[in-house]
């Protein structure tokens, strides 16, 4: 990230959002709203003063899933870039009551701008790629976890999602290292749980693919660090990259525990402990296990705002609400929308390596559209018989790639296809109510040409 921020040829627009995407393949208009910081890039050196001046400190921190807390200036992410902090409007005594600016006065290169007001910048592009990653599951979904349901049910003590617990062990994160439970002993004994919000039909029927790993990654440091008990409940356990079978083999050797279970799994609190109950597949014996600690193996799920940004860009949705690619096989970094490509975590879950591998792919298929200097475009697309069109938008409002405008010839409002976007899915030909609509291999004629051709056949059967 670091290399990104300082290429002359990259211009990086952090904390900014796009609002509209217009035009096709190689002439893409992009509005973004570069959002207002309170902090001027330019004057900023990211020495952190004013981070560490701020009196209101007992924010929750998201970057620690509220395990931490933050001032009202902070920086996002522990490695920002560019390293340039933010104001929280709403926790800003400033902002809020008009008064405290601490931040300012301590600054010494005056970067503090409380003036400031967001910017839209409009950029021209000739192809797009969304790498806008994922969501983690909210375990509140399934409440037979302990963790609660956010509409009265409590969530159980030392029940922690896997970033939560990432958090805690980590040597930089809010506890600096050390794990505790709530009353401040050190945890002796550590559930695992598995597939929490995957592979079940009442949520997510797929896979996330990461969960098994980071799993017996969190359940080595347990040992290693903590020195405790670690028992990994799984349902399969999918080890399918280079050298991960590898690593579950050290883990096994490590002392680790396994239990498979099937579907029904709960976590509850009896006599102040928390008891794991299941059935072991393979004995088919009932299990009731006493730990200090149940970490939760949340699986991947598509971000919140992933339909509004597949609206955007002019992109489809799967199934699973992830982005949809071309061709799982043939294009799997390509669109229907041309110029247009996916990498990451945004089209289906996967790992690291994967997302590295796709994001190369996406770029190289970038670069290659960029220097063909045309593109071909798809034989049926529509066409409109302006003589026929009433201009009554039923087709504009169905397109689901933007591929139609209303224009006016001679006087009248009438439809016009936008043949570079138009994909020939036929939609607005099937709707059109006075039938000027038209797609190119598919008029009226010819579809009833082959209708009677194949009962012709038939009937000579």
């Amino acid at each position: 990230m670091v290399s990104v921020g300082r290429h002359e040829n990259i211009s990086l627009l952090s904390y900014s959002e796009v609002e509209s995407v217009s035009g096709y393949v190689g002439n893409f208009n992009v509005k973004v709203r570069k959002k207002a910081r309170y902090v001027d890039e330019d004057l900023c050196t990211g020495c952190g003063t004013c981070v560490e001046k701020c009196p209101w400190k007992k924010i929750p921190s998201e970057f620690e899933l509220g395990l931490g807390t933050r001032p009202a200036i902070y920086f996002p992410f522990a490695q920002a870039v560019p390293r340039v902090p933010v104001i929280d409007t709403e926790n800003c005594a400033y902002f809020q009551k008009g008064k405290c600016r601490a931040c300012e006065k301590f600054c010494q290169t005056g970067a503090i701008n409380f003036e400031q007001q967001d910017e839209i910048i409009d950029i021209e592009v000739g192809t797009i790629i969304l790498a806008t990653g994922f969501h983690d599951f909210n375990p509140q979904k399934t409440p037979q976890y302990g963790y609660g349901n956010g509409n009265g049910t409590p969530k159980l003590d030392n029940v922690l999602t896997s970033m939560e617990f990432e958090r805690l062990i980590n040597s930089g994160g809010p506890t600096a290292g050390e794990v505790l439970l709530k009353n401040g002993d050190m945890p002796r004994k550590i559930a695992i749980l598995h597939c929490v919000g995957s592979r079940d039909v009442e949520i997510h029927e797929y896979c996330s693919r990461v969960c098994c790993m980071y799993s017996l990654k969190l359940a080595e440091l347990a040992r290693d660090y903590i020195g405790a008990e670690v028992i990994e409940f799984y349902r399969d356990m999918r080890t399918f990259g280079k050298g991960y079978e590898a690593f579950y083999e050290r883990v096994h050797d490590n002392g680790v525990h396994f239990t498979r279970f099937d579907k029904d799994i709960q976590v509850s609190r009896q006599n102040g402990h928390l008891i794991v109950s299941t059935q072991d597949v393979f004995t088919g014996e009932n299990i009731n296990e006493q730990v200090d600690m149940v970490v939760l193996s949340t699986g991947i799920e598509p971000n919140i705002d992933q339909a509004e940004v597949a609206r955007i860009f002019g992109v489809s949705l799967s199934p699973d609400g992830f982005f949809l690619e071309k061709h799982p096989k043939l294009a799997p970094v390509e669109t229907a929308t041309d110029g247009v490509f996916l990498a990451g975590a945004c089209q289906s879950p996967k790992d690291i390596p994967d997302s590295v591998a796709q994001g190369g792919a996406a770029a190289a298929a970038a670069l290659s559209l960029l220097d063909a200097g045309q593109v071909e475009l798809e034989p049926f697309t529509t066409y409109i018989d302006t003589t026929k069109c009433g201009g009554c938008r039923t087709c504009e409002g169905l397109c689901p790639y933007n591929a139609i405008e209303m224009i006016r010839e001679e006087g009248r409002l009438v439809a016009h296809v936008i043949d570079v976007l138009c994909k020939g899915c036929g939609a607005c030909a099937a709707a059109c109510p006075a039938q000027a609509a038209i797609q190119h291999g598919f008029t009226q004629d010819q579809i009833l040409a082959e209708i009677e051709g194949a009962l012709m056949d038939a009937l000579a059967l």
